[in-house]
């Protein structure tokens, strides 16, 4: 099963060029890695989901964390979420699917949220623990984890990450970075099997 093809869409393809031009590499990267562990484990658990509002999110889940894009009051998630928003609207998403697309993208970083509950929110939640922090990386198969990192190289993501988290937690002490910070999660990251030898 092909877990790489984006959907077939203008919304998809315009979402791809958008991190393009906004993400530095190692952004670009983890974007395009979350959606292929979203979609991955959507095919292990039979998670039934929206392929676009799923890859869309996905592309655009970290905009926050980019200088045209970081806002000096809003969590990276809720800032990501309403530029996501606009860029929908662009799209030609009505109001509904573009609350959907923001709530998505906002749900990534809080309680775990089930399948049944949200299946995209809980496809990118599990996709991002597992890119992030190595969280349930040895549900997927060596093979599938190697073209992954073959096609989308970490390209020094681990650092890069943390530094933006770390910036946005000093800024933001209410926010979810902070939050994650405060529980030893970075050591989680800087110790994650993908970014490991071998």
């Amino acid at each position: 099963m092909d877990f790489f093809t984006p959907p077939d869409s203008r919304a998809a393809s315009a979402a791809l060029e958008v991190v393009q031009e906004h993400g530095e590499p190692w952004l670009l990267n983890h974007s395009l890695r979350a959606y292929s562990w979203a979609c991955a484990h959507a095919a292990r658990e039979d998670v039934a989901h929206d392929g676009e509002l799923l890859y869309v999110a996905a592309l655009l889940h970290d905009l926050g964390l980019t200088a045209p894009f970081d806002s000096h009051t809003l969590p990276f998630e809720e800032a990501g979420a309403r530029v996501a928003r606009v860029f929908a609207a662009g799209a030609g998403w009505g109001p509904a699917r573009r609350d959907r697309l923001a709530e998505v993208i906002v749900l990534h970083l809080r309680d775990d949220v089930p399948a049944d509950d949200d299946p995209e929110a809980h496809l990118l939640q599990v996709a991002v623990g597992v890119d992030v922090s190595g969280r349930g990386v040895d549900l997927f198969p060596p093979g599938f984890r190697a073209e992954l990192l073959d096609r989308y190289p970490r390209l020094g993501f681990a650092e890069a990450f943390l530094e933006r988290a770390r910036d946005q937690a000093e800024r933001k002490p209410g926010c979810a970075a902070a939050e994650l910070m405060a529980t030893g999660w970075a050591d989680r990251v800087t110790g994650n099997p993908l970014d490991l030898p071998g």
